[in-house]
């Protein structure tokens, strides 16, 4: 098992690392993360060309865009917290293509 994430920069670049491009092919997305709370912050990461790149800050459109905690974010990198469990729980917050954020779970799974 990999090592727990601890940091919201920890987090995104093992999102990041987790990518699969042989799920990628048609896909040109813009997935943001709005972290909230302590340790917070914004990055999004786009997708094209079977390629993912990380990127800070806010992306002006935005396909998809996840809005969690910074504490609920990693329990679900971590493995501690389901995705699916957060959105109904609503500590995940989905704005935009509700089709692509299913998508994002093919695209970077995690664990």
């Amino acid at each position: 098992m990999a090592e727990k994430v601890t940091t919201v920069d920890q987090m995104v670049q093992r999102i990041t690392a987790n990518f699969d491009p042989s799920k990628a092919a048609g896909v040109n997305a813009v997935f943001q993360f709005d972290i909230t709370g302590e340790g917070g912050g914004k990055y999004y990461i786009a997708v094209a060309d079977n390629q993912a790149t990380l990127h800070e800050g806010e992306h002006a459109a935005p396909t998809t865009t996840m809005i969690a905690s910074a504490n609920d974010y990693m329990a679900i990198t971590n493995g501690e917290l389901n995705a699916m469990t957060a959105f109904t729980m609503q500590k995940l917050k989905i704005k935009g293509d509700m089709g692509m954020a299913l998508k994002f779970q093919q695209l970077f799974p995690q664990g």
